[in-house]
C-alpha cells in the first residue's frame, strides 16, 4: 500500500487531461502533409501517395477493448500514474478512439511513407502500384507527440487500422504478435539495448481476423492453416519513428526529380531527424551540408553499437530491411525476431529472411542499411564534391568500426580487457560442436567456474556421447581463459591501495560482477512466449504479466521458482516446431 501510494503521489500525469497539456506535434507542424489527403483523416483506402511527409489519418478503434498490460516501468519514467492505464479515456485513446480527446490533443493522427531496400537493393515490386508510392505505415498510426520531463516522445498505435499505405490489408495486428512486441520492447530496454518502448496493450473482446498460422506441433516452414485471432493494439513509443527507408523515399524522389519540392522535402526531413534524434550532438550553427556529415557519423556510431548489443544478448532481428531500421539508431519493428537458444551464427527465426539477416550477419546487413542511409542523403551534397567524398569515407569505414565494436563486446562477455582472437575462435568452434545454449553458457561462465562442470548446464549434448577429445578441449580452453583473467586479477584488498587511479587490475568478484552485467540470465525465448500468448487468447493475462515481470529484470538473480521455470535449455520437443523454432511472419 505504501509503495502504491508513493508511486501515485510522485506521478505528474494522472489523467488524459494532464497528458493533453504536454502535447506538441512537431512532425505535423513542421513537415508537409500529403496535398491529396483529406483534412479530416478519413483516408483508409490503399492509394498512391506522391509527395508530402505524412498523411493525416484517423485510427480505427478496436471493438470493446480490454486491458491486457501496461509497462509500469515506463509509466514511472514518464511520471504516469499506473491507474491511468485502466481508465476509460486512456483505454479509448490507446485502443484507437481519438474522437473525444481533450484539447490541445488532435482528433487526427498520421501515417508516413517510406521506401524499401533489402540488403542494399532497392525494391518497388512489392508495392501494388509497382512505383514504390504505396509503401509506408500500413497499420501503424501515430496519435500523439508530447514533451514529457523535457524529452519528446511519439506514441504510435500498432494495429490501428487501414491507412493509404495498407496495400489492401486490414490494418490490424493480432493479440499473438502484439504480446510478442509488447514484451520484447521492454525486455530489450531492460537488457540495455536501445529500443522503442511499450506503453500499453489492449485486446478486443469481440473483433477478430483470419491469419495463416501453424497447427499445433507442425514442423512446416510455412503456416499450414488459417486461424481466427483477436485483434489488439499495442502502443509503442520512441523519440521519433523516422526510418532509413523514409529517408530513402525522399532521397529517391530528389535524385529522380519526381516533383518540384522533392529536394526541399528531403532537406526538411533530414533537419527534422536532426532535431528529433540528434539535437544534443549536432550544432545548429552548422551548414546543412555539414549537418549531413555529422549526422551520418553519429548514426554509424549508434548503428554499430546497436548491432554489437543485439549480438551480445543473442537477439536476431530476422527482417532487417531499411524500412525496419530506425534512423535514430535503436531497435524498431519486432516482427519475426528471435533470441538464440542454441548458438548458431546462421540462426534466423524468419523463414522468409534468408541468411543475409542471420544472427552473426547482422553487422553486414547494418552496413547495407547504412549505405542506403548515406545514398538517400547524398543529393543534399550534390554541389559539394568534397563532402560527398567524406560521406563515402564514412561508408567505407563502417566495417572497421563494426569489427571494433564486436571485439569490444566479445571481450566484455568474456571478462577480458582486450579481445583475444585465438581464444575466441576456439570458443566459437567449441560452442558449435557441442552445441551450447548461448544465454546459459555466458551466464554460467560469468561465475568464473574452476572447471567445466557448471558450463555443462548449457550444453545440448552429453559430452560422453560427443566426439573424442571434446571435453579435454573444453577444459584446455577454460584453463587458457582463466590464465588470461588471472593475469589481470589482484586481491580485492589491494585494489586501489597503490593510489594508481588508472590501474586495470580487478578482483575476481569485480570481474564476475562485470560479466554478469553484460551477460543476461534471462532472455525472451519463443518457447516462453508461446504459452503466454496462448493463455492470453483465452482471457488469461497472468502469464503475460509474469513473463513481463521476469524479463524486465534480465540480469537479476530471481527466485528459485523463476530460475527453475525460465533459466533452462530449450526442450527437445520444441525444436523444429513452427511458431516456436521459426516463424513465417508475425502479424
Amino acid at each position: 500500500m505504501t509503495k502504491q501510494l508513493s508511486q501515485h503521489t510522485s506521478a505528474t500525469v494522472e489523467t488524459v487531461d494532464d497528458l493533453a497539456k504536454l502535447a506538441n506535434y512537431s512532425l505535423m507542424d513542421t513537415l508537409n502533409s500529403d496535398p491529396d489527403a483529406t483534412t479530416n483523416g478519413d483516408d483508409h483506402r490503399a492509394r498512391q501517395v506522391f509527395s508530402g511527409h505524412y498523411v493525416p489519418v484517423k485510427p480505427t478503434p478496436i471493438e470493446n477493448p480490454e486491458y491486457v498490460a501496461h509497462s509500469q516501468r515506463f509509466f514511472s519514467e514518464l511520471g504516469f500514474a499506473d491507474s491511468m492505464a485502466q481508465s476509460a479515456d486512456f483505454i479509448s485513446l490507446f485502443s484507437g478512439d481519438i474522437s473525444q480527446v481533450p484539447e490541445p490533443m488532435r482528433k487526427v493522427g498520421w501515417a508516413c511513407g517510406y521506401a524499401l531496400s533489402i540488403f542494399g537493393t532497392e525494391y518497388i515490386q512489392q508495392c501494388p502500384f509497382r512505383t514504390g508510392n504505396g509503401y509506408g505505415d500500413g497499420r501503424a498510426v501515430s496519435v500523439l507527440e508530447a514533451v514529457i520531463k523535457g524529452k519528446r516522445w511519439e506514441m504510435q498505435l500498432k494495429g490501428g487500422g487501414r491507412t493509404p499505405y495498407c496495400r489492401g490489408a486490414d490494418g490490424r495486428a493480432v493479440l499473438r504478435s502484439s504480446v510478442r512486441e509488447f514484451l520484447a520492447q521492454e525486455h530489450m530496454h531492460a537488457l540495455g539495448v536501445p529500443t522503442s518502448r511499450s506503453l500499453s496493450l489492449y485486446v478486443s473482446k469481440t473483433e477478430t481476423v483470419q491469419r495463416p498460422w501453424y497447427s499445433e506441433g507442425s514442423n512446416s516452414q510455412d503456416p499450414d492453416q488459417m486461424i481466427t485471432e483477436a485483434v489488439a493494439i499495442s502502443t509503442r513509443v520512441a523519440p521519433s519513428f523516422i526510418r532509413v527507408g523514409q529517408l530513402e523515399l525522399f532521397g529517391r524522389r530528389a535524385r529522380k526529380q519526381e516533383h518540384p519540392q522533392a529536394m526541399a522535402e528531403l532537406e526538411q526531413l533530414m533537419l527534422h531527424l536532426v532535431d528529433r534524434e540528434y539535437a544534443d550532438v549536432i550544432d545548429p550553427q552548422l551548414t546543412n551540408a555539414e549537418k549531413v556529415l555529422v549526422l551520418a557519423g553519429e548514426f554509424r556510431s549508434r548503428l554499430t553499437s546497436l548491432i554489437a548489443n543485439w549480438i551480445r544478448v543473442g537477439y536476431c532481428q530476422g527482417n532487417f530491411n531499411s524500412d525496419n531500421c530506425a534512423a535514430g539508431g535503436f531497435t524498431l519493428d519486432y516482427g519475426p525476431f528471435g533470441f538464440c537458444d542454441v548458438f548458431n551464427p546462421q540462426y534466423q527465426p524468419w523463414t522468409g529472411g534468408g541468411q543475409h539477416f542471420a544472427f552473426l550477419n547482422q553487422g553486414v546487413a547494418a552496413e547495407r542499411n547504412f549505405l542506403m542511409f548515406c545514398t538517400a542523403l547524398s543529393p543534399l551534397l550534390a554541389s559539394e564534391p568534397d563532402y560527398l567524398d567524406q560521406l563515402q569515407q564514412l561508408v567505407n569505414g563502417f566495417s572497421a568500426e563494426m569489427q571494433a565494436k564486436m571485439e569490444q563486446m566479445w571481450a566484455a562477455k568474456l571478462g577480458l580487457g582486450t579481445f583475444n582472437a585465438a581464444l575466441f575462435d576456439e570458443l566459437e568452434t567449441l560452442m558449435l560442436q557441442t552445441p551450447v545454449d548461448y544465454t546459459l553458457f555466458f551466464r554460467e561462465l560469468s561465475a568464473l567456474p574452476d572447471d567445466i562442470g557448471p558450463l555443462k548446464k548449457s550444453f545440448y549434448r552429453d559430452l560422453a556421447q560427443a566426439p573424442a577429445g571434446l571435453e579435454q578441449r573444453w577444459s584446455a580452453w577454460l584453463t587458457q581463459w582463466q590464465s588470461l583473467l588471472d593475469s589481470n586479477v589482484v586481491d580485492s584488498s589491494e585494489v586501489g591501495s597503490t593510489g594508481d587511479t588508472n590501474t586495470q587490475a580487478r578482483s575476481r568478484d569485480e570481474i564476475s560482477a562485470q560479466m554478469k552485467a553484460v551477460n543476461p540470465k534471462y532472455t525472451l525465448r519463443e518457447w516462453l512466449l508461446v504459452p503466454a500468448y496462448q493463455q492470453a487468447s483465452v482471457g488469461n493475462y497472468a502469464p503475460v504479466r509474469e513473463l513481463q515481470a521476469v524479463m524486465t529484470q534480465p540480469y537479476a538473480e530471481q527466485s528459485q521458482q523463476v530460475e527453475d521455470k525460465y533459466y533452462r535449455t530449450k526442450a527437445s520437443e520444441f525444436f523444429g516446431v513452427g511458431g516456436c523454432s521459426h516463424l513465417s511472419c508475425s502479424s
